[in-house]
């Protein structure tokens, strides 16, 4: 490929990377099997202008659903951070999460059990807030720290709380897998299972708001991390695979050798990119007999070549094969494009630093080059059980629906298309920050689909 046309290309994919990432998260809600809601991707930003800040406190924020955050602590700590500043936002949320675990422990000392749980709570989400930033050097110690604390506040509450659970390990290749199986009680008795999962970024003590809701719907609940995620990246250093069939099919073999699991009712929800990984896991797993892809994504490759088209006479006769093979040379030229690029927006540092770190690579072009395998083309007609698509009116990382209006669209099996407004809020990513529109529009959908009667 010639210097000029390398150099086209670059530009053109700087435009498009803000545009691809599915990381990959009602009422009023428009619900569609044909059609959906016109798309924006306006919103307010809250206390920062910088998008990608402003997004994650989002996000933190709606952890004050269920009681692991709270909105004055969490304004209050934003307000310190300087903007787009990764380690003014390390240090200010670690500020926090050592407080409030400070205060767990106090609480804990003079037999406070709930004030000492809440705490603990509180001060897992922040920990896991602070270190969201940090991977842009995967050797940096805090990365290990910081997630660690997170956990172990996590589970420093976990068992102060009355929800029955175990953390459990499960077989995976020559390893094992980390998770948490929440049950509705210890009767032992046979019951519909919940398997959650979180996608590009996230930790699975993250998913503990949805299995509390799965828990008070009458299922059983297992959550788990696979490669590049969590604790298996950090500690285990097993980077993403697209193919996660092979994930998912361990998780199952372990859910059904549990007495308390009913085998004939096993829902799997893939939250943010897990709404890439759970119907590539589903549609070779016949096991699974509903399906949640939250948010849908179809074609991360396709989706960039449609992008660069748009953008590019130079590119416009490119194939998805013909630019994965560029970028597995691992052009110069391209990584230094991206590299100007993260410097200018959060956004584009973000998302590289951390695809380079979960798909253990040195370089933006060799994370792009990985991350263009993770299609669902020619796959989707494999899925057989009923699948609900979700999508929301401002995800600025799925500008006008379009992966999860693929999905949909290629989908031959029962299936819903749900698509949230943001007249309330629930319009972003997985509708983080709106989690009782979510809940109660993606549970009901659920419920009807599994015969589950509260």
């Amino acid at each position: 490929m010639k210097h000029g046309r390398a150099c086209i290309i670059t530009i053109n994919l700087l435009i498009a990377i803000l545009f691809t990432m599915s990381a990959g998260c009602t009422c009023p809600l428009e619900q569609s099997p044909t059609k959906s809601a016109a798309i924006t991707t306006d919103s307010t930003p809250l206390i920062f202008t910088d998008q990608e800040f402003a997004f994650e406190l989002q996000r933190t924020l709606g952890a004050s659903y269920s009681g692991e955050a709270d909105i004055g602590e969490c304004l209050a700590t934003a307000s310190r951070i300087k903007e787009g500043d990764f380690e003014s936002w390390y240090n200010e949320w670690k500020k926090t999460a050592d407080n409030f675990k400070t205060a767990g422990d106090k609480s804990l000392a003079a037999g406070h059990r709930v004030s000492a749980m809440e705490s603990y709570y509180r001060a897992a989400t922040y920990y896991r807030t602070a270190e969201f930033f940090l991977h842009g050097n995967p050797a940096d110690p805090r990365i290990v720290e910081t997630w660690e604390l997170s956990r172990d506040s996590f589970c420093d509450a976990l068992a102060l709380d009355v929800i029955p659970y175990e953390i459990v390990v499960i077989p995976y290749e020559n390893t094992t897998l980390p998770g948490y199986f929440y049950k509705v009680d210890d009767s032992g008795i046979e019951r519909p299972l919940l398997i959650i999962q979180t996608g590009f970024d996230g930790c699975q003590e993250e998913l503990h708001p949805y299995a509390v809701e799965g828990i008070r719907r009458g299922y059983n609940v297992l959550t788990f991390e696979g490669p590049g995620q969590g604790e298996v990246i950090r500690v285990q250093h097993i980077p993403f695979r697209f193919d996660w069939e092979n994930v998912i099919i361990p998780v199952v073999d372990y859910a059904v050798s549990r007495p308390d699991v009913d085998e004939d009712r096993i829902a799997l929800w893939g939250i943010s990119l897990g709404g890439y990984l759970a119907p590539r896991g589903a549609a070779y797993e016949p096991r699974i007999t509903a399906l949640i892809a939250d948010a849908g994504t179809y074609d991360v490759g396709q989706n960039l070549l449609k992008t660069l088209q748009k953008s590019g006479e130079a590119s416009a006769n490119m194939t998805e094969k013909e630019l994965q093979e560029w970028l597995q040379t691992d052009p110069a030229d391209f990584n230094a494009g991206i590299y100007d690029a993260m410097e200018q927006d959060t956004g584009t540092r973000w998302l590289n630093e951390n695809g380079m770190f979960v798909f253990d690579v040195s370089s933006p072009a060799q994370f792009w080059a990985k991350w263009m395998d993770f299609s669902l083309k020619g796959i989707t007609t494999n899925i057989r059980c009923p699948t609900l698509v979700t999508a929301g009116t401002a995800d600025k990382f799925d500008p006008d629906g379009m992966q999860a209006k693929e999905l949909y669209n290629h989908l031959t099996c029962d299936s819903n298309l749900m698509i949230f407004s943001d007249k309330y809020g629930a319009g972003a990513h997985c509708q983080l920050g709106a989690f009782a529109q979510s809940f109660a529009a993606k549970f009901n959908w659920l419920d009807d689909t599994m015969g589950i009667k509260e």
